[in-house]
């Protein structure tokens, strides 16, 4: 379990293996366990929609977020660099670190101590997913997700509006910078701006799966 809770940057400082390798097994196990738990718990649903489901429930966000109410960052092992700027609450090395601790599980337990352990410490956050409260969220966790990287919220533009007034819609861009993210559509700005934000983390996690 020590070499799951060791950060790449302790590598070389404290001559530790780093959990890198751990990383990229736990998010294929996160996510079999999860497409498999969507699967059998939604038979009505098409594969477009479990995608949709499945990547808001394995993104870095969620998963960051699961890591601090167990305060994982108390124990990760890291550089004083990393220490000293706030890498124990970073969310891609929190989020990183509880897919490598699910390999860990994987490899010492099995594949079913690992699935209860991921189902347990998700349960509620698939429960809310999957009530579709988290499309009220989308917008904080796309924006946790990209301040991570650019240091400054997402935009939302909107591009196009059409219909009656009284029963308008609206599509939206988010961008991050000038990088078009994402679109989203929907009757009022609000609905087309969480749109675009479920699309741009759809995306991303796609994007990820298939690199």
């Amino acid at each position: 379990m020590c070499r799951a809770l060791t950060h790449k940057s302790a590598e070389a400082e404290l001559g530790l293996p780093a959990n890198e390798r751990l990383e990229f097994l736990g998010d294929a196990v996160l996510g079999l366990v999860v497409a498999e738990h969507l699967y059998r718990s939604h038979p009505d649903l098409a594969e477009g929609d479990l995608t949709k489901l499945k990547a808001v429930a394995v993104s870095e966000p969620i998963l960051a977020k699961t890591a601090r109410e167990l305060q994982l960052g108390r124990y990760l092992i890291l550089s004083r660099g990393e220490e000293q700027t706030g890498g124990r609450e970073r969310t891609s090395i929190l989020a990183d670190t509880l897919e490598a601790v699910f390999a860990a599980v994987y490899l010492d337990r099995g594949f079913r101590a690992a699935r209860d352990l991921i189902l347990s410490l998700l349960s509620s956050h698939l429960a809310a997913i999957e009530r579709h409260e988290y499309e009220l969220d989308y917008k904080t966790l796309l924006q946790e997700k990209i301040q991570e990287v650019h240091r400054r919220p997402p935009t939302y533009r909107v591009v196009s509006q059409s219909g009656p007034d009284h029963d308008r819609t609206f599509v939206v861009e988010v961008q991050a910078g000038e990088r078009v993210l994402g679109r989203g559509t929907g009757k009022s700005k609000k609905q087309a701006e969480q749109a675009a934000a479920r699309d741009t983390l759809a995306s991303a996690d796609q994007d990820a799966a298939d690199a």
